[in-house]
């Protein structure tokens, strides 16, 4: 099933400390990871003051691109729970005043994606 969820895009969640220890250099001087998620190669991680999406690109993943994303930049965001059929729940992410969302996230069943709403109306509202 895991390897299912990561064929089909799916987000499985990875501690802040591994995070940290693979990205720290990322981080300003009082900024921590609070949450963190994989998504095959690329990175999605939630700070105490901004989001960070890590883009891994081309064949050998040499080449990565860097998002932040503070949090008084991102404007409204929707959640898609599972259903009885579905694999995934989703997270949509609008920044300022979009039409489209910027940051489009699907989750594996195993995580709680009420809590990462939870994380992200704190933060955001």
């Amino acid at each position: 099933m895991r390897l299912l969820n990561k064929i089909l895009g799916n987000a499985g969640e990875v501690s802040p400390e591994k995070l940290t220890e693979k990205y720290g250099r990322l981080l300003m001087d009082s900024e921590n990871i609070e949450l963190g998620f994989t998504l095959l190669r690329d990175v999605f991680m939630f700070t105490n003051r901004r989001l960070i999406l890590i883009d891994v690109q081309g064949f050998t993943g040499s080449k990565m691109e860097y998002k932040s994303l503070p949090y008084k930049s991102i404007s409204r965001f929707s959640l898609e729970n599972a259903g009885t059929f579905d694999l995934d729940a989703e997270l949509k992410i609008w920044i300022s005043s979009e039409n489209t969302p910027s940051v489009s996230k699907k989750f594996n069943k195993n995580i709680d994606v009420y809590e990462v709403q939870r994380y992200l109306a704190e933060k955001v509202l």
